[in-house]
């Protein structure tokens, strides 16, 4: 996945880049507000094209990177939820006879929908902590 922005400070070997919103993700946008700032979204890249505050630059992830992430970010909770429902359902009413199975299999899927959430949560720091897991400037642009 590449990206086009503008580096806006740099410390050691990364920098901080803002990354300006695609017109072809705006177009197919169904919101009639939109989530991206104007000035675009900063992110976290290894300056390995050792480029300066204020040039223009290609930003690269890794495709397994980046579906890593969103299998992390979007697949995991759901299915926890799902699980949770269903182990809820079949072990819960064995503890709580006199509760209804379905109120049972709501609450094991949520509260192992909000236990998945917290381990995302743990999970994606320690993915930013390793160089592996963040993006690479990868070229300076120019203008």
């Amino acid at each position: 996945m590449e990206e086009v922005g503008i580096v806006k400070s740099i410390d050691g070997v990364t920098a901080k880049v803002v990354v300006s919103r695609k017109s072809s993700c705006c177009e197919s946008c169904v919101k009639d507000t939109c989530d991206i700032p104007e000035k675009g979204v900063e992110t976290e890249a290894i300056n390995s094209a050792n480029a300066k505050v204020g040039q223009k630059v290609k930003v690269v992830m890794k495709s397994y990177t980046y579906y890593k992430s969103a299998m992390l970010v979007y697949v995991l909770p759901v299915i926890a939820l799902i699980g949770g429902a269903m182990l809820g359902k079949i072990y819960l009413p064995g503890y709580f006879s006199r509760t209804d199975p379905d109120l049972l299999a709501a609450a094991g899927g949520f509260f192992l929908f909000f236990v998945s959430l917290i381990l995302v949560k743990v999970i994606s720091g320690r993915m930013n902590k390793k160089t592996e897991y963040k993006s690479i400037i990868e070229s300076i642009m120019e203008e």
